[in-house]
């Protein structure tokens, strides 16, 4: 595990443009397995967790080229079968949250599919009950296999999932990501009802529109599959990280610094920049660009009756739950007070602790909810040796030890780059002082 240090207190200038989206990076990925002619897939985030789904593919059998920095092709065209049956191929996928999506390709191409208990960040329950009961409601037989621990999905010898209405429990993004997937050489017509309806899950229907797939609905949350027999390979382009976005806007006025944010995708960020825009930074849209401009106050906004604003994660088009670590150690610095309120993931609040010993006020009301205190910048955040417990906190904290006065350490990092490419040169380019310890 390797460790942060970093110096505080430096200003930043300069510009810098996101990575490709990790989220939707795991999904197309995975969606190569689909069919055995070549998909070429751009703008990939050499990130951790992309790798070891890459390296993941590659064990199965998939052929992989690194074309150039991003650029992949990938040909689905000789898996081995035996592989995706045996104990190593489910504890590698064990290892990796983004490996529950090859499920639904295996399923839908091969007629059986083991599904591990999924890897990833340590942040509360995460249910995969959305992927399983809409695979069965595909046609699907499930099975608990203990020797192995895991669920064997699989269909008679002969059959073909079959398409069916399905109304799932939640809006999961990678449950209809993975039932997408299944549904497209489904014989018959599969209508999902609550969809997720991310950019990510747009993108990756529109890809497989492209392959042949027949989707109608992209961008609401009520999806209509009509399977087809067979998809061909395609070209496909992955959208800025959204994520990454967020994180740099709240950078920026953590350190009171001015930056570019290059070719941002800014249609496709929601309600990112609005959310950010009620803690009182400003925004400027500059083309695909945003400039976020230094201010010696960012002022946060009350709700109209007067009341304690209150930001809150919501499935898409509300705000995504991946901003709101950063969202919180950003309101730190501001003026006023406000209510982060993390609905989807019960454990994810609980790295303020390690802001509240850097001098931040806080008050934890339960695992879901934190009031924040903004101290206006008269009190600078102290320096602190800190661990990443997952992804999002990790940058979090990161941007919390930039502001601080002082050097402080963050280990684990392992966990920020599962997320976050180079993001220490990347960073440094701008003027911050991050040095990487093995």
């Amino acid at each position: 595990m390797g460790t942060f240090i970093i110096e505080g207190g430096h200003k930043l200038i300069g510009e810098i443009e996101p990575q490709g989206a990790k989220n939707e990076a795991l999904q197309v990925i995975s969606a190569c397995l689909l069919t055995d002619k070549t998909v070429t897939i751009t703008n990939i985030p050499e990130i951790l967790d992309i790798k070891n789904l890459i390296g993941l593919l590659q064990n199965m059998g998939v052929e992989v080229h690194r074309i150039s920095k991003g650029e992949y092709t990938f040909k689905a065209e000789n898996i081995d079968i035996d592989y995706i049956s045996s104990r190593d191929f489910v504890k590698q996928c064990a290892a990796l949250r983004g490996s529950v999506l090859v499920v639904g390709p295996l399923l839908s191409r091969f007629g059986r599919a083991y599904f591990a208990k999924p890897g990833g960040d340590k942040i509360g329950r995460r249910k995969i009950d959305t992927h399983v009961l809409g695979f069965e409601k595909l046609g699907a037989n499930t099975e608990y296999d203990h020797e192995k621990k895991a669920y064997l999905l699989s269909l008679p010898a002969g059959k073909k999932l079959i398409g069916d209405y399905m109304l799932l429990d939640e809006a999961s993004v990678t449950g209809t990501a993975n039932i997408i997937m299944a549904a497209v050489m489904a014989s018959g017509k599969t209508t999902i009802y609550n969809a997720a309806c991310e950019p990510y899950i747009q993108q990756l229907c529109k890809m497989l529109v492209s392959m042949g797939a027949k989707i109608d609905g992209i961008g609401s949350n009520l999806l209509t599959i009509y399977g087809v027999e067979a998809l061909k390979g395609t070209t496909h382009r992955i959208l800025p990280d959204m994520i990454e976005v967020g994180s740099f806007i709240g950078m920026a006025a953590l350190t009171k610094s001015s930056i570019t944010i290059k070719n941002v995708s800014y249609d496709n960020l929601g309600i990112i920049p609005d959310s950010f825009r009620r803690l009182g930074i400003t925004i400027e849209r500059r083309g695909d660009d945003i400039y976020v401009p230094a201010k010696d106050c960012y002022e946060i906004e009350t709700a109209l009756d007067g009341s304690i604003l209150n930001i809150a994660d919501a499935p898409w088009p509300g705000l995504t739950p991946d901003l709101l670590s950063v969202m919180l150690v950003v309101a730190t610095q501001c003026r006023g007070s406000v209510l982060i309120h993390q609905k989807m993931f019960e454990s994810r609040l609980f790295f303020v602790d390690r802001l509240i010993d850097m001098g931040a006020q806080i008050m934890l009301c339960d695992p879901h909810r934190a009031v924040v205190i903004g101290l206006d910048n008269r009190f600078p955040l102290r320096a602190n040796r800190m661990l990443s417990p997952d992804i999002r906190a990790g940058i979090a904290m990161l941007l919390a030890a930039m502001s601080a006065k002082g050097v402080s350490e963050i280990g684990n990092i392992d966990q920020i780059d599962r997320g976050y490419e180079y993001i220490d040169d990347r960073l440094n380019s701008l003027g911050a002082k991050i040095t990487r310890k093995a």
